[in-house]
């Protein structure tokens, strides 16, 4: 039975629909939910860091990035907190019992750590739908969380078809 379900959420479009599928979950099984926004510079929207040199040709440039840069992320952590919010009252308004957090660090280890310190029965989370070198490079959070949470997950896919480059007799062939 499902009491406790984790929410992993970023502020892109499939972070909504993750959102209203753990609520409607939640609604179903009468569970609480958390929801979890993990701030990295993995995300998108993140800002991008500043690249420092070892030659200083323009005294204060470096200082002048860095605020820059300083201000660019807190307002990256401000919006996470008021997506928090937002979704929160929503829940609450349900008459879901809804806790959030958002915490700094690397998205699947974070959220797989999460999920074993507040004992969840489900994770729900979004797929960038990330292929081949992108997600070579980059990394899928939510292949990294399949196989390391301590609970079962529930992956919701974008809705947008025209991103999915992967065709099925593919899937088939790979075990998907």
């Amino acid at each position: 039975m499902l009491k406790k379900i984790l929410v992993a959420l970023d502020r892109s479009e499939t972070g909504q629909q993750v959102f209203e599928q753990a609520l409607t979950l939640a609604k179903a099984t009468q569970a609480s939910l958390f929801l979890l926004h993990v701030l990295s510079a993995e995300e998108d929207g993140s800002p991008n860091i500043p690249m420092v040199t070892n030659y200083d040709y323009y005294p204060g440039i470096s200082g002048q990035t860095f605020e820059v840069y300083q201000k660019q992320w807190d307002r990256f952590k401000d919006e996470g907190l008021r997506m928090l919010q937002a979704f929160s009252a929503k829940a609450n308004t349900a008459d879901v019992s809804t806790e959030f957090q958002q915490i700094l660090g690397s998205p699947g280890r974070t959220i797989c750590k999460f999920a074993t310190t507040w004992n969840a029965d489900l994770i729900v989370m979004g797929h960038r739908g990330l292929a081949g070198f992108k997600e070579l490079v980059i990394g899928s959070v939510s292949n990294y969380v399949l196989h390391h949470a301590p609970c079962s997950v529930h992956i919701v896919h974008c809705a947008n078809p025209a991103k999915t480059t992967v065709k099925e007799d593919t899937q088939e062939s790979v075990g998907v």
